[in-house]
């Protein structure tokens, strides 16, 4: 048999780098410094770190068809991989995945899609990058050691590392291997094996189509704000894509086979009470203050502080950056002192020397000063522990040591303002969730959102969602995603 001189060429890379693997998607061997087991093994550790940071959409009945979907694309994909789909419970619109096989579409993206046809478009896109092991190749650019010790927080010592993430704004994962932009080709090679995968599958192939078309309506609309975890900021914001997935759809061919959401009206139906935007149970930011109605307490950051919430902390960063504030659980019980006390041991050095005694909004307390040292000089910190229903929490203030004299007042100031609820509050709590509102004959949407007391989006956004028109009239009951303020009764 004669072997071409291209393939004789590979296995001889083959043969000279350990490395070298074979692509199933490309159909040739490539270098890559990464094997599949540390693929796995790098994939599984960082889904639970998404579990940990993010958290998972709990909706059963919404996994198992996303689970259901995934499945049936996987049956036509090139590798042995084996693909758990998740509602990653991020409110901005995203899809992403892991090496190894954890795909992540988000509630947010959930939320703006109209058809089974676009969720196999993107699922697809998604396994698409698995399957070419566009993770690996990202890697093996980088250097594997750089990228795996580059996924921790900036600062070391006896602060936590979330404190580093508030450094840099909350959500340090985007920054990191699960979030990462990939190139134009990647993405390129990605589209071209979602479609195939749908297509194979039985789905229309212009769903992924339609779905970068909404994406792109939805960012044009977000133009100007800061969204960090937003579709066009983990994917090349990339137009052509549009017209390019267009063509490519008109030259498959689509299998048969029955879908499981066959018309709009069902699939949108899988979608009612999803929520929208921020959740209460994972607290509450109006303006500087930020309350936790499942857990009973508010505090209010200082004036000016930007405030970022995150499921591990909640924190606060000072305008001109040179402090922060961070809020987050320390643990079980009711002693502040044995909080302190554990949190010394750890540190290795002497807290309980300064430490005094408190009460916070009537609660048990104990505060202490430290200095930390990081690889950016030393932190001045402000350390509070507080007890509440059951549970100790830590309010952390940071600032060059430097700067302690200017910041320690607002830092004290700050953590005097934590308190429980009060009935009136807890009882005040709201959560913005998708629901269906069957329209009038010819009835606009501006008077469909009116009757249905829509709250959360505007006009132009419930729009985009539900793929219409703003100013055209609707068909008589057709379905129509409209969001909805339903009172939140804490846990």
């Amino acid at each position: 048999m004669t072997i071409p001189v291209r393939l004789r060429s590979a296995l001889v890379c083959c043969l000279l780098a350990a490395g070298c693997a074979w692509n199933p998607v490309k159909k040739r061997p490539e270098v890559v410094l990464v094997s599949r087991a540390q693929e796995k093994e790098l994939g599984d550790a960082e889904a639970k770190r998404v579990a940990e940071a993010m958290g998972l959409h709990d909706a059963p009945a919404l996994d198992a068809y996303l689970s259901t979907v995934g499945q049936r694309l996987v049956e036509h994909a090139p590798g042995h991989d084996t693909y758990v789909f998740h509602v990653v419970d991020m409110e901005e619109p995203n899809a992403f995945a892991l090496p190894g096989g954890h795909v992540y579409v988000s509630r947010g993206l959930l939320a703006i899609m109209n058809s089974e046809d676009e969720l196999a478009g993107v699922l697809g896109h998604e396994i698409g990058h698995v399957a070419a092991r566009h993770a690996a190749a990202r890697i093996t650019r980088a250097a594997p050691f750089a990228v795996v010790t580059g996924l921790g927080a900036a600062i070391t010592g006896i602060v936590s590392p979330t404190l580093g993430d508030v450094v840099g704004g909350i959500g340090g994962l985007a920054a990191g291997l699960v979030l990462a932009p990939y190139s134009r080709g990647q993405e390129h090679e990605a589209d071209r094996v979602g479609q195939d995968l749908a297509a194979a599958a039985g789905w229309d192939p212009s769903g992924l189509t339609r779905s970068l078309a909404t994406l792109e309506r939805e960012q044009a609309l977000h133009a100007g704000q800061e969204r960090p975890m937003a579709f066009f900021s983990t994917h090349p914001a990339l137009p052509s894509r549009v017209e390019e997935t267009e063509e490519y759809a008109r030259k498959l061919t689509r299998a048969a086979g029955r879908p499981i959401a066959g018309s709009r009206a069902e699939f949108v139906r899988k979608l009612e009470g999803l929520p929208v935007g921020p959740r209460p149970r994972d607290g509450v930011v109006e303006g500087e203050r930020f309350s936790h109605p499942d857990f009973d307490f508010t505090l209010r950051f200082p004036a000016g502080w930007k405030v970022q919430n995150a499921r591990e902390a909640v924190g606060a960063v000072a305008p001109d950056r040179d402090a922060i504030m961070l809020l987050q659980t320390a643990g079980n019980g009711d002693d502040p002192d044995a909080a302190l006390g554990a949190f010394e041991e750890k540190a290795g050095g002497d807290l309980r020397s300064r430490a005094e005694h408190l009460k916070l909004g009537g609660l048990p307390a104990v505060r202490t000063t430290a200095v930390a040292r990081t690889r950016d000089g030393p932190l001045a910190l402000d350390l509070t522990w507080v007890a509440h229903a059951n549970r100790v929490y830590r309010i952390t203030g940071a600032t060059p040591a430097g700067r302690a004299t200017t910041y320690r007042p607002a830092f004290q100031e700050a953590t005097a303002t934590f308190r429980p609820l009060t009935a009136a509050e807890r009882g005040g709590f709201h959560e913005i969730q998708l629901r269906l509102v069957a329209a009038h004959e010819g009835e606009t949407l501006a008077a469909l959102v009116a009757r249905a007391g829509g709250t959360g989006w505007n006009l132009p956004m419930i729009a985009v969602a539900n793929d219409i028109d703003a100013t055209a009239g609707l068909r008589r009951t057709q379905l129509v995603k409209v969001p909805r303020a339903e009172p939140y009764r804490p846990r």
